[in-house]
């Protein structure tokens, strides 16, 4: 069920948006050569206690994940893009840094990701954040009333494929509000003018996701981490926003 969100309850969203936003910039800031995975997981987690969210992260155990996920943030690096799991790790130079954050303030959710590259960036490497970022915000640009989320999807493909790269439709994102994952989801590829309209009040994550080379995916040992399947590097960009009369509102940013 698809459950539409007053106003109010979209600027209590937005609370939980600036958070999120404020956590993933300090992670990026923090990212640097010689930072420990861990590192960046207890400075969230220690952000979240004192302003008192809770991690949509922590204990979450969905189908596709290996028992109860036990950390407040998902960092995936190269060819990882998605659910990775914070572990001893020690960044290096031109690692490619995938953060997601999901959490709760008050009842309501927002989720975000972004990534960035650790000291020196290559252009492979560079195009290829760029393109998710660019996707990110011409699927954004479409989410209007009346439009349909074939239209959200098709904005996606666009993009992805005028940079050549392939998308894997296994993953992508979903509707949010009182709980993390909620109805519709939301693919990254698609058909536009199909599918459901676009109502003023539905909020969604759109998320962005690509492998340099593949459309293949496998689930790491760990039972979290979703790897590219040829090992090629990765990157991830995603915002909740909501749906509105004027257009479409990015809650996970200033």
């Amino acid at each position: 069920m698809i459950e539409l969100k007053s106003s109010a309850e979209i600027e209590r969203m937005r609370v939980a948006g600036a958070f999120v936003h404020q956590m993933l910039s300090e992670v990026a800031d923090l990212a640097k050569v010689g930072v420990n995975l861990m590192d960046l997981e207890f400075h969230v987690r220690r952000n979240i206690e004192e302003r008192g969210a809770v991690s949509c992260y922590w204990d979450y155990a969905p189908s596709f994940g290996e028992g109860p996920f036990r950390n407040v943030i998902c960092l995936s690096v190269n060819d990882a893009v998605l659910h990775g799991l914070p572990h001893d790790y020690v960044l290096r130079d031109g690692d490619v840094l995938s953060a997601d954050l999901a959490v709760s303030i008050d009842g309501w959710v927002a989720d975000s990701a972004r990534t960035v590259i650790v000291g020196t960036a290559n252009e492979r490497d560079s195009a290829l954040v760029r393109c998710t970022e660019e996707a990110l915000e011409a699927a954004i640009d479409v989410a209007r009333p009346e439009a349909r989320l074939g239209d959200i999807s098709n904005a996606i493909e666009r993009v992805a494929t005028g940079y050549g790269y392939p998308i894997n439709t296994q993953f992508g994102g979903h509707g949010l509000g009182r709980t993390m994952h909620e109805d519709p989801h939301v693919a990254n590829r698609g058909r536009a003018g199909r599918g459901l309209k676009l109502r003023p009040g539905l909020t969604i994550a759109i998320e962005p996701w690509f492998a340099r080379t593949t459309d293949e995916v496998y689930t790491d040992d760990d039972g979290w981490t979703i790897r590219s399947a040829d090992g090629s590097n990765t990157a991830h960009s995603e915002h909740t926003i909501a749906i509105t009369e004027n257009g479409p509102q990015v809650l996970t940013r200033p």
